[in-house]
């Protein structure tokens, strides 16, 4: 760290269960190698603030954006996109005086963000993407990107809450040789009804089970829509998670077999606010 800071200012938030050490990184007082550095202390739950991962506002970096939302898992990996982390910064940007419906860059994608209200907020996913089908050890699993990399696979609604067997399935298939030199992030779903689905998913970078996984949510609901052979009509599913709900819109076209005008609607939440010594 930069010799002249001390401490930094932090807001802890959470979107469903979710949670994340979010900094207001306009000034720049610390380096993207440095918040890196950072992650896996200020996210250690014991020895730090604890949580899912860091989020950093900075200046934005594409045309049309009003700021860059800058992510890293608890290790200091790159998660690529955090779907419930982005419900946050939005929710925390409209805080700094942001307008409600803003645009912010992941990379060099461009998200769009309406701030519904104090609690409720919805991020457009600018993508298109493809449900694959692939089998793996003689499991059948399906591989999604929704801004970062997700394998989906159905489990009955009793195995969904064993999870000593949903850790030791998902950090298998999380280093599988398959994904690598990436790895993925695993979801485990039970499908309740044609548009409803309950999920569990195990994180790369927080190498465990979280409460909720935004792009794991919108992995799941496109995979789910697949399994059923594309057949609702009305593109809003509902993902319950431990965490929460989370709602999933999206468009299909039937001829390509693709998914755009992806939305994912859900909580976000200020749990409190504090100054870390570094």
């Amino acid at each position: 760290m930069t010799k002249h800071s001390h401490s930094i200012s932090f807001t802890k938030m959470q979107g469903a269960g979710n949670d994340f050490v979010v900094l207001d990184n306009r000034s720049q007082m610390l380096s993207k190698k440095e918040i890196i550095e950072l992650a896996p202390e200020i996210c250690d739950r014991k020895f730090g603030v604890g949580s899912d991962g860091i989020m950093a506002l900075l200046p934005p970096e594409k045309e049309k954006a009003n700021y860059t939302m800058f992510y890293r898992n608890a290790d200091g990996s790159d998660a690529g996109m955090c779907g419930n982390g982005a419900r946050c910064i939005a929710l925390f940007a409209d805080s700094l005086g942001f307008d409600s419906h803003h645009y912010f860059n992941v990379h060099n994608q461009l998200y769009e963000a309406e701030v519904r209200d104090s609690k409720h907020v919805c991020i457009s996913f600018p993508m298109e993407t493809v449900a694959h089908e692939l089998t793996v050890d003689k499991q059948k699993l399906y591989a999604i990107h929704t801004g970062t990399e997700h394998i989906v696979t159905t489990v009955c609604e009793e195995l969904l809450d064993d999870e000593k067997h949903l850790r030791e399935e998902g950090r298998l298939l999380r280093h599988h040789s398959k994904f690598q030199p990436k790895g993925t992030n695993v979801n485990f779903i039970c499908g309740i009804d044609e548009s409803t689905l309950k999920l569990q998913t195990y994180e790369r970078g927080v190498e465990d089970l979280t409460l909720a996984c935004g792009t794991g949510a919108i992995a799941s609901a496109l995979i789910w829509h697949h399994i059923q052979e594309n057949k609702p009509e009305q593109n809003k599913f509902t993902v319950k998670t431990k965490g929460g709900k989370l709602t999933v819109y999206f468009d299909y076209d039937a001829s390509d077999q693709y998914f755009t005008n992806i939305k994912l609607e859900g909580p976000a939440h200020f749990v409190f606010k504090g100054t870390y010594e570094l």
